[in-house]
């Protein structure tokens, strides 16, 4: 959490509408303050920040206005003197997830504890459970080998993974698809486990009904998870077909690329 700074020497000032770089400071700086001290009224903040109350209220109401704060109601033991209450914001659901938060550590914790109690085949058991709703969701997938990768593709990206696929290999006996993921929202788990990897390949092998190889991951230091899907092999999905156990060597990519970004659930 940013530590809410104390008034500037010199009275408060304004922050301008549209004030780029200095305008997203004050905003993350009064976000910070309804959480260190909300329910909290914009008097207060601007009192700490040592802006107006008019500029604090100008990014209170747009936070209210995305979810990221919320209003709430003065406990009648607060209500002093005559006239209608101050309004006082504290933080709401959106500003919680943008917010630091643990579960990245608390995930490790538990995969740890799990693989030191009831061994590494019950951190592989959890890797493929974890991705059992994708493969549901996607179950019996028809079209052709595009439409059916770009339909991976789209469920990818709802869950953040701002996945894409691009043409590889065109014009040879080796041509296929690659699919890229950008971002990766468990990357931080991965790295210390990587049966998350390796249970994501064989679900995407299962749903697309052909062998898929991993040829770079985020989680072992590469700038994007990358997979190669061979257009050779790629036939309509049968839920009884098994992956082929062997890789092989592929050409680089090559064409045009049109990425899906992700989106935080």
């Amino acid at each position: 959490m940013e530590m809410v700074r104390p008034p500037l020497v010199g009275g408060p000032t304004s922050s301008p509408p549209g004030g780029g770089a200095d305008d997203a400071r004050t905003r993350t700086r009064v976000r910070s303050a309804v959480a260190e001290f909300g329910p909290v009224h914009a008097t207060r903040i601007a009192g700490l920040l040592g802006l107006t109350v008019a500029a604090v209220r100008r990014h209170l109401d747009a936070m209210v206005a995305e979810g990221v704060l919320e209003l709430r109601e003065p406990s009648p033991g607060q209500r002093r003197g005559r006239g209608r209450p101050a309004k006082e914001y504290v933080v709401g659901s959106a500003g919680h997830d943008a917010l630091p938060a643990g579960y990245d550590d608390l995930a490790l914790s538990a995969l740890a504890y799990l693989a030191e109690v009831q061994g590494p085949a019950a951190v592989e058991d959890f890797a493929q459970r974890r991705f059992a709703a994708l493969e549901q969701s996607l179950a019996g997938l028809q079209g052709s080998p595009a439409e059916r990768v770009q339909a991976l593709v789209a469920a990818l990206a709802a869950q953040g993974y701002s996945a894409s696929a691009r043409p590889a290999g065109r014009g040879t006996a080796m041509e296929g698809l690659q699919l890229c993921q950008g971002h990766c929202p468990v990357q931080r788990v991965a790295e210390a486990f990587p049966q998350l990897c390796e249970a994501e390949r064989r679900t995407f092998e299962r749903v697309l009904g052909t062998r898929v190889q991993r040829l770079a991951t985020l989680a072992h230091g590469d700038h994007v998870c990358t997979s190669f899907i061979p257009l050779d092999q790629l036939a309509p999905h049968h839920p009884d077909d098994q992956p082929h156990p062997h890789d092989r060597t592929v050409a680089p990519a090559t064409g045009d690329h049109t990425p899906t970004e992700g989106r935080r659930l």
